[in-house]
Formats: C-alpha cells, structure tokens, sequence
C-alpha cells in the first residue's frame, strides 16, 4: 500500500499507538514491534483508499454495496487457509499486542475484531470491541442486534454460544461485516458479492477446527465461546471520542488461536477517521434505499467525518414535485436511525464537498419551509448530548422547482 508509513522501534502498549496514530489520521503506519508483532493501523481512514482497493470511484461505493445487499453470492471455502499455519491451544492472551488506547479506557481492547457465529442455521458477523480480562478471557461488549439475539438464544438453552474473532481481513470483510441488514440475510455472502463485482472472486472462507466458517485470509483467528459469565465492561472511548459507560457484559472464553506465519495484528484507533468510515459507511446504503423508496432520484449519500460518520448525514436527489425534500429527510432518518441530522440537497451539489453543502444551506434553504424537528425520538446511544429519547433535525436545502436565481455562476 502506498504511504505506509513504517515505524521500526519498539512501540509501548499503554498509549503509544494512539499518539502515532492521531498525529496523521489519514495515514497508514506498520508497526513492525509492538509486543514483539507486526501490527498495522490508519490503513482504511480514507474513502479514496477504501475505493482504491474496489478499483472504483469513491462515489461508486454506495451503489456497490448496495448491489451486494440485493445479491448475496456465495463464499469460495478452501482447506489451506493461511491462518491454520498456526494453531496454538497453550497461550496466553496478554502477550498479544493488544493495546490501552487512552488513560480512561477500562483496560487493553481488541478493537478491529469481526466476530463470526453460527446458530441453528443463521450465520453472523459483525464488529464487537473485545476487553482484555487475562491470560485466557475478554469482555465482549454486545448491543442487542444479531450476535446478541444468536447469544441469548443459545444461552437459554443451556449453551455457550461458539464463536471466532478474525482480525486482519478484507475492507469486504470489513465493510459488510458493520451493515445492519435483516436478521435472514448473510454478511459472509455480502461480503463475498461485494468482492466479486469489483473484483472479480469471490471471498475465500475455510473451516476453524470447531466448524466455524472464518475469512480463510485472516492473520488472527481467536477462537472461543462466549459464556452466561457478566463482567463490568467498559469505560472505552466510542466513535464520537468521548467515553461510553460501563455495563454488565458477557466473557469470552477463548479455546484456541490460530493466525499466519509472521501474522500483523489489526487496531482500529476509536473515535479515528478509520473507524468512522469503516462504521459509518456501510449506513449509507441503507439510507440510499430507503430515500429511493420515496423520491424519484437519489444520486448519492454521505455520512459526514464532522458528524463521526454516525450522526449527520447528506443525501442528493432530483425533486420531482414539491416536498420530495421532506420526504427524503424522513426516509433517510428511517434508514439509519442513530442519524440526528440530515441535510438533503440538489444533484449539482458534491455531497463530499463540505463547503458545498454548506453554500446550499446559506442558498436554498429557509428554515420556515425547509426546517424538520423531530422530537423525542429514539437515536445513538454513542451522543453524549442524548440522556434517552433525542431531537432530529431535517434541512431540505433543495432549490425551489421552476425559480430562477439559484445557479452558481460559471463560465461552461
């Protein structure tokens, strides 16, 4: 990858990957000693970097995952994955290089973990922040979606429920693993559709020794159980850089790990442009859909880095009628939920374009038309503003059908 930036000396744990890596949050460092490993960070905080990868137009992103949510297509499993070079059943966790990112974090986290399940049939993935307890255990923090519904099931019955936390994979991995789509639909097979419209394959998936099915390039693979044990879980710094609190959580026991010959550890830095993009991201084609639904033309959505990529969004559109707008700005807020701002806008804007939008704001906007509050409705648990139920605001910055005076000037 071109502007790595290599750091050769031995990294402390407790604190030295966050000061290298906020120093230049758009680029990429290897850390060739952390704990006596390899480990790498930064490397997707750039939509250009991330649509690089795709070979297609960051603009073309959106669509792409779309087109995969639409059409699922089936992963390639082989035998001889790299990250059975390795298998290891004595070990000790803390001699991973795990690291404590900021001073009020609880302990060392696991922060760019995908963790894969299977239960009765439905197949998992998705991202969970791993607390390292000791030698043997974490704290998974889990919020009540997929993997927590497959948990509670299997506990009810009696079980821990199987699972394997794969780090060091793909941006397909990566990208379909933080969707949230409807609990029938597979992220492996998103994943492997997303992968093969750009790049022509398919994901490649193998076999851990306990059946669970794991991207077959992943470095680590943490293979466990996670228990009916609660642990207190957090503080630990969330997208928008501030603390989330602590809760009662479930423990991870891990069984066994598995990873490459001179394998690089993983580390998303929280509350960092990378993880923004790698969380947020993968809403926008959900908020594209559900716009679509309601007006005639949606050209394209943003999550902005201002608002974490999680709380205020843009969407472009052609209006056919008026109050397309304000159809948008509700169907938008139906598609990502934590979302609390929304500001919607004409074709001619570049919704990546701050200075853009905000010129459409001081142009084609009045509040007394154009103004959407929504009150006491449920949002982002990760806004420090929001005690419970939150207010959302809509601006439809669309230029009125049919007026004149509200093209930029310009010489074409």
């Amino acid at each position: 990858m071109k502007g790595v930036s290599t750091i050769d000396e031995e990294v402390p744990l407790e604190y030295g990957v966050t000061r290298i890596l906020s120093e230049s949050p758009t680029t990429p460092f290897r850390f060739m000693n952390l704990n006596g490993y390899e480990a790498v960070g930064n490397l997707w905080g750039d939509r250009e970097r991330i649509s690089s990868y795709f070979h297609i137009r960051k603009d073309e992103i959106v669509r792409k995952m779309l087109h995969a949510i639409s059409h699922p297509v089936k992963p390639m499993e082989i035998d001889t994955p790299q990250f059975l070079d390795n298998v290891k059943e004595d070990f000790d966790l803390r001699e991973l290089p795990i690291p404590k990112l900021f001073p009020g974090d609880a302990g060392r986290y696991v922060t760019a973990a995908v963790a894969a399940a299977e239960f009765r049939g439905k197949r998992n993935l998705s991202f969970h922040r791993l607390m390292l307890l000791d030698d043997r255990r974490f704290a998974i923090r889990l919020v009540p979606r997929h993997l927590y519904t497959m948990y509670r099931s299997s506990i009810a019955e009696g079980k821990d429920l199987p699972v394997a936390f794969c780090i060091g994979v793909c941006p397909s991995i990566l990208l379909a693993a933080a969707t949230s789509l409807e609990y029938s639909q597979d992220e492996m097979e998103i994943a492997s559709s997303l992968r093969q419209s750009t790049l022509g394959e398919p994901v490649q998936v193998s076999r851990t020794r306990s059946g669970i099915l794991v991207p077959a390039y992943s470095e680590f693979v943490l293979e466990g159980r996670i228990t009916a044990s609660t642990v207190e879980e957090g503080p630990f710094v969330d997208i928008t850089g501030t603390y989330d609190k602590k809760r009662m959580q479930p423990v991870v026991e891990i069984d066994r790990i598995y990873h490459a010959h001179d394998p690089i550890f993983y580390i998303v830095l929280p509350g960092s442009t990378e993880h923004y993009l790698l969380m947020g991201l993968p809403r926008e084609p959900l908020i594209y859909r559900t716009v679509g639904q309601v007006v005639p033309s949606v050209h394209n959505v943003r999550l902005t880095e201002g608002g974490c990529c999680w709380l205020h969004g843009v969407v472009s559109i052609t209006k056919n009628k008026e109050g397309d707008g304000i159809n948008a700005i509700m169907a938008a807020f139906t598609g990502h939920p934590s979302m609390k701002k929304v500001t919607i806008v004409d074709k001619d804007i570049d919704v990546y374009n701050d200075q853009e939008v905000e010129w459409a704001i001081a142009t084609r906007f009045q509040a007394s038309r154009g103004l959407v509050v929504i009150d006491n409705a449920a949002g982002s648990s990760l806004d420090p503003s929001s005690d419970g139920p939150t207010s959302k605001v809509g601006i439809d910055a669309t230029k009125p059908l049919g007026a004149e005076g509200f093209e930029k000037a310009s010489l074409l």
